[in-house]
């Protein structure tokens, strides 16, 4: 038995409305204080993602990547296409120390909300 206690709480969740907020996309853009991280794998990426989004898979998170640059010592909005992956991945993120909360619906939500969504070359994308 361990003396170390581990925090074993979930990492909270987030409305797609309060992550555009917390990541700058919504129209509370100045309360912008966390990285949106996208976990899904690099073809969903390539066909839509959020403009400004981080780009991670979780099957590289799983295997122990770190995180790219611009996610480091930052606060992290995780999404995934419909929310599961982003829950593992924030869970994972959380146990590695960081400061993690995954959207509720994923980028599914996200452009059922009318959020941005681009592709690999920065025109209109689509959720794959």
């Amino acid at each position: 038995m361990s003396i170390f206690r581990r925090d074993t709480r979930a990492p909270g969740r987030v409305s797609v409305q309060e992550a555009a907020a917390r990541t700058g996309h919504g129209a509370a853009a100045e309360r912008a204080d966390a990285v949106l991280l996208d976990v899904r794998e690099p073809d969903e990426w390539r066909a839509g993602h959020a403009p400004r989004a981080v780009h991670l898979p979780l099957s590289q998170l799983a295997a122990g990547a770190g995180l790219p640059a611009a996610a480091h010592a930052r606060r992290l909005v995780v999404i995934c296409r419909s929310g599961h992956r982003s829950q593992r991945a924030a869970t994972l993120l959380a146990a590695r120390g960081a400061d993690a909360v995954d959207v509720i619906g994923g980028m599914r939500a996200w452009a059922a909300a009318g959020l941005p969504v681009v592709d690999a070359r920065g025109g209109n994308g689509t959720v794959a």
